[in-house]
């Protein structure tokens, strides 16, 4: 019998934790042959909503589920024991009136210790998203404190702008989503992101050419994906849950599933100075896989406007990690 891949789940009772879930126990991530054993793990007083969950679980009778364990996040070092993949959904929503830098300083410890059990506990091939925001900080925060997971294991989550941008050009020109392709979001997941068009496809032509308002492209484009997470708070009262859950998933589908030729997958990863962006920042930007190994996509061009949308997100990324850096050890 094929061994079991543990995933452990942060969040897990919340709306993108609850989006996510079932899908991953169906077999639809890791393959209908694959069994999984799943960790869920939530604050303590949310354990009783994450028994629900279970029970649920139990009735949908995946034939790939193998295995279900809670805990509550004051055992992390039990609830991460061997595992293989850490999807951390759980932090601290920014509420009204609160900046950036508070919700940093506030999700910070939590990254901190979630890190340090990582570190002691985790399966040594283990790999990590950070889907609770500002994820790539964040990500950058538990990083830091598991020396020993290679730094090309941990990503944080900006598959979520790409989709949006990938929607927006298919509306755009009146093409079906699958005839958008190589989009890349560089920097940070934040209204500073910069979602390239100029590098992206349609039908496999160059989206300028297909998609003639430049004005558009340059303007309209990248705010509304910028802006969009405010935008579906404002209509649906609460956060983007089921695109985020998506998103997530499709970051594990990119990593461990070979990348399409001329295409590329949008997620934040550790930089290594590529495209001249600071080396130690949790950064996205255009990454291909072979399904067990991922790299950097060179070549993509970058002209004078990309330079500075890149520079201004890349900056916010080093303002943020300027922020924790008594986190940092």
């Amino acid at each position: 019998m094929t061994a079991p891949i543990h995933v452990a789940i942060t969040g897990a009772a919340g709306q993108i934790g609850y989006a996510m879930t079932f899908r991953i126990a169906s077999g639809e991530v890791f393959g209908a042959h694959q069994p999984v054993v799943l960790h869920l793990i939530e604050v303590p007083p949310v354990m009783p909503a994450l028994e629900g969950v279970h029970m649920e679980l139990d009735d949908c009778a995946f034939p790939t589920l193998v295995g279900v364990q809670k805990y509550d996040s004051d055992h992390l070092e039990q609830a991460l024991a061997g595992v293989n993949w850490v999807l951390l959904v759980g932090s601290i929503p920014r509420k009204q009136g609160m900046e950036r830098a508070d919700l940093i300083r506030i999700n910070g410890p939590i990254f901190t210790n979630t890190g340090k059990a990582i570190q002691a506990a985790a399966a040594k091939d283990v790999r990590v998203v950070v889907v609770g925001n500002p994820c790539n900080t964040n990500c950058l925060i538990a990083m830091s404190h598991a020396p020993d997971v290679p730094r090309n294991r941990w990503f944080a989550m900006t598959r979520l702008d790409q989709n949006r941008a990938v929607a927006q050009l298919a509306h755009k020109a009146a093409r079906p989503i699958a005839a958008v392709s190589n989009v890349a979001i560089w920097g940070n997941h934040s209204a500073t992101q910069f979602p390239d068009f100029a590098n992206a496809k349609i039908d496999g032509r160059p989206a300028t050419d297909v998609i003639t308002d430049h004005a558009w492209l340059k303007s309209e484009f990248i705010s509304t994906v910028q802006q969009r997470g405010a935008a579906v708070i404002k209509a649906r009262g609460a956060s983007s849950a089921a695109s985020a859950a998506n998103a997530c998933l499709d970051t594990v589908k990119s990593i461990i599933t070979p990348t399409a030729s001329g295409s590329c997958a949008s997620i934040a990863v550790h930089s290594e100075g590529a495209y001249g962006i600071d080396e130690g920042l949790i950064c996205g930007l255009p990454i291909s896989s072979d399904g067990a190994n991922w790299r950097v996509l060179p070549g993509f061009a970058i002209d004078d406007f990309a330079k500075s949308q890149i520079d201004k997100t890349v900056a916010e990324l080093k303002q943020e990690r300027d922020t924790v850096r008594d986190l940092l050890p």
